[in-house]
């Protein structure tokens, strides 16, 4: 029987590709979602569904953890509908304030309780560092400390590879890793605000973008807006 291993999945595009790249090293997929009172998390707990289904990951491999402190915590535009999301600059100097404090921690604590309890042998992230919103817990030296700190904390017999296959890449190289392994791309939802469609605006739209102009590749969610310099076409 093959490995298993925790998926931590969003919904969005990155961790759409991150969950393909486990499943093509081999690995037997359990897929976690984090509920944490972020403006769209209908949306996308719909996508996490749509690619559970796709890689017919069954319900006992599938987990929705509620994050209700975070919202509590506030201190995020994601969580906190009073502070504005920022548009049109995703490459801005410093934290953006779309940043949740320390969330991942939090995220990759319960994936490594979950994994103990099933028995995986690796944790799957779609951290993204090079390219990215310039989350601090995004970095490929907090998820080497949080390893070796899991290891430590847990059983004996417990033994976790953590995996963040798509952390030196840009979002374009994203792009067409996802198409090679024919990832779901079109289930997956990557904007901070719209539901029926993507706004466009955010950052992650406006880096989610550019990835597949970079690729000469159209997006195939639907989008309310698109940006001239973003738009599809001809490179």
């Amino acid at each position: 029987m093959a490995d298993l291993a925790v998926v931590s999945l969003s919904g969005g595009m990155d961790s759409c590709v991150t969950a393909a790249m486990a499943r093509a090293a081999g690995f037997e997929l359990a897929l976690l979602h984090a509920d944490y009172g972020q403006r769209t998390q209908e949306r996308e707990k719909r996508a996490f569904r749509d690619i559970a289904d796709f890689y017919g990951v069954p319900a006992a491999r599938r987990l929705i953890i509620g994050f209700d402190s975070l919202k509590a915590i506030g201190g995020s535009a994601l969580t906190d509908p009073s502070i504005a999301l920022p548009e049109g600059d995703p490459d801005r100097a410093g934290v953006p304030v779309s940043y949740v404090p320390f969330r991942n921690a939090h995220l990759l604590a319960t994936c490594v309780s979950w994994a103990e309890v099933l028995r995986a042998s690796a944790i799957f992230v779609g951290f993204v560092e090079e390219d990215s919103s310039g989350y601090p817990d995004c970095r490929e030296a907090f998820l080497r400390s949080f390893e070796q700190t899991a290891n430590l904390g847990t059983k004996p017999e417990t033994r976790l590879a953590f995996h963040a296959p798509l952390l030196h890449l840009r979002k374009s190289d994203i792009v067409r890793k996802g198409m090679a392994l024919g990832a779901p791309l079109h289930l997956s939802w990557s904007c901070y605000q719209g539901e029926d469609r993507a706004c466009g605006r955010c950052d992650s739209c406006a880096l989610r973008l550019r990835g597949f102009k970079e690729a000469g590749l159209p997006d195939p969610i639907p989008y309310a807006f698109i940006p001239d310099e973003l738009a599809p076409g001809p490179r």
